[in-house]
């Protein structure tokens, strides 16, 4: 089975402070978690937009600001968000000729993603973008239910919510999902035993419950 039909249903947030030296390494980071979604046709438009929601931010709030880089699906769309503490700030968008050099960088944001806009929660703003995903793609982040809370659980465990390696994405990222299954195994024992319960009695009723589940999917 194809292991990117099952994506986390959490978005994946990644805090940083706004400066030239971090928009490589943001660009990297987020190119892998898209790329662990099977999104790969969505990449470059992605790290683009991103980069240039960020470069607003050094621009106009200013350079190392607090921020957030967030991506989730947002229903059949991909969608990028960059948090910042300043909501006076508002990018828009410039009349600007092919050469100048400042000013553009909403424009192109406006030519590559499907839509955009600007959110303001009390003293912060969001600026998003998204992307239209293939129909396929959107059909993926339908997944069964225990599956897509597997991957988020394994996420949390793996530390995929901060970390630049996401859980499950080639052979080592494969290990360490099995290795943080294992711990979430243990630690739910843990859990069962501190509350009365047998262990052996709750991994029987678990292995009934996933036979019985699998006959019911079997063709």
């Amino acid at each position: 089975m194809d292991s990117s039909l099952w994506m986390p249903t959490r978005p994946w947030s990644l805090p940083f402070l706004a400066d030239a030296e971090q928009v490589s390494s943001l660009r990297r980071a987020l190119r892998m978690h898209l790329e662990y979604w099977g999104l790969h046709e969505l990449r470059d438009a992605a790290e683009l937009c991103a980069s240039e929601l960020v470069a607003n931010v050094i621009r106009h709030v200013g350079a190392g600001t607090p921020s957030t880089l967030v991506a989730s699906l947002n229903g059949p769309h991909l969608r990028i968000e960059i948090h910042d503490p300043d909501a006076r700030a508002l990018p828009t968008l410039a009349c600007t000729g092919p050469d100048a050099e400042e000013g553009r960088g909403m424009v192109l944001v406006d030519a590559i993603s499907d839509r955009w806009g600007v959110e303001l929660t009390g003293d912060r703003k969001v600026t998003w973008c998204e992307f239209r995903m293939s129909a396929t793609k959107a059909d993926r982040h339908a997944p069964v239910p225990r599956l897509a809370r597997a991957a988020d659980v394994l996420s949390l465990y793996g530390g995929s919510g901060s970390a630049s390696q996401p859980v499950g994405h080639g052979r080592l990222g494969a290990a360490v999902a099995e290795e943080a299954a294992i711990n979430i195994i243990t630690d739910l024992l843990y859990w069962f035993r501190v509350h009365g319960r047998d262990a052996d009695d709750v991994l029987d009723q678990a292995q009934a419950h996933f036979e019985a589940e699998s006959r019911l999917r079997l063709p």
